[in-house]
């Protein structure tokens, strides 16, 4: 039997004007717990900033860790340690710029692309059940109503 993984940490009722950010916060965790569960038992264990990584290269092929850099807004040490962790285990390589020797452009490897389309399946899957029940309406409502809070938090 599989237990559920359950959060109680700083665990109270919440009044309504709390609530909209720990539920997504919450539903973003389950999300995650089980989209990585995915990948239990295989060759690779990887981290959320990992996949996020690994995500970036396989939609911008042949980019450079300063592009990565910019595109996140991360710390370039921290990202330059995801990526040097990343290329080790054998899920990224990279090749010196033609143009910039001092650049090295990074792909994925086949087992990299291995594990993108591994969370790629399992999020679909995921998504599909999280909102099972809504119809399409209630689904356009709820994208236009996230999409709007994702708008006010922007800087």
């Amino acid at each position: 039997m599989m237990r559920k993984s359950v959060d109680n940490v700083n665990r109270r009722e919440m009044a309504a004007d709390e609530a909209v950010l720990e539920l997504v916060h919450a539903v973003m965790h389950q999300f995650r717990s089980q989209q990585y569960r995915a990948l239990e038992g295989g060759a690779h264990d990887i981290t959320h900033m990992e996949s996020k990584v690994l995500g970036f290269f396989a939609r911008h092929v042949g980019a450079t860790q300063s592009d990565l850099v910019q595109h996140s807004g991360r710390d370039k040490a921290q990202l330059a340690r995801l990526i040097k962790g990343l290329r080790e285990r054998g899920l990224l390589t990279g090749e010196a710029d033609d143009a910039d020797r001092r650049n090295v452009r990074l792909q994925l490897t086949d087992e990299g692309h291995a594990i993108q389309r591994t969370l790629r399946q399992q999020a679909r899957k995921l998504e599909a059940r999280a909102v099972a029940g809504l119809d399409d309406a209630e689904r356009r409502q709820l994208v236009e109503l996230l999409q709007r809070v994702k708008t006010n938090l922007a800087v």
